[in-house]
């Protein structure tokens, strides 16, 4: 019965969080119109997700979220030191296939987000299958260490949270 009516929790609890963070003032009214936004939402949405999302270890979710600010970060001072100080001459781009391990359409689609959310990377395309990602790299010396920290970094830790 409760699935029912929160056919995903945790997609409600993060509508109201966004909804209170939009508004900017916690009332009770603030609070049940964001309820009803939260249940409101992934009910109508629900024929749209045949499979519910399993998260197998969600506080390695919130470390993936935490390493994922940080990574932004450093990326955002990396970046700019490329723009400020080094010449478009050595600059070396490079598209990079990187293969998947990950079957999750959900996964797949953080992990192409988290790539394209970190300045200097960003996600151009996804396979037919699903079994590749192409990313272009704006300065990179070594694209196959590139792919491989992204395997490492970022794919392996999302095989965790949701496999």
């Amino acid at each position: 019965m409760l699935l029912r009516v929160f056919p995903h929790p945790q997609l409600t609890a993060f509508l109201l969080l966004i909804w209170l963070l939009l508004v900017n003032n916690v009332t009770v009214g603030n609070v049940i119109l964001g309820l009803i936004i939260g249940v409101a939402i992934p009910g109508i949405t629900q024929p749209f997700w045949p499979n519910q999302p399993r998260i197998a270890r969600p506080f390695k979710a919130v470390s993936y979220i935490l390493l994922v600010i940080w990574d932004i970060c450093v990326a955002n001072v990396t970046v700019a030191r490329i723009i400020l100080f080094k010449s478009n001459a050595n600059t070396h781009s490079h598209w990079i296939v990187v293969p998947l391990d990950l079957r999750s359409p959900e996964a797949i689609t953080i992990l192409a987000g988290t790539i394209t959310m970190t300045p200097g990377t960003v996600t151009a395309m996804l396979a037919a299958d699903a079994s590749h990602l192409l990313v272009h790299c704006l300065d990179t010396d070594d694209p196959d260490a590139v792919r491989d920290e992204i395997k490492h970094r970022y794919e392996r830790r999302l095989k965790e949270i949701f496999e």
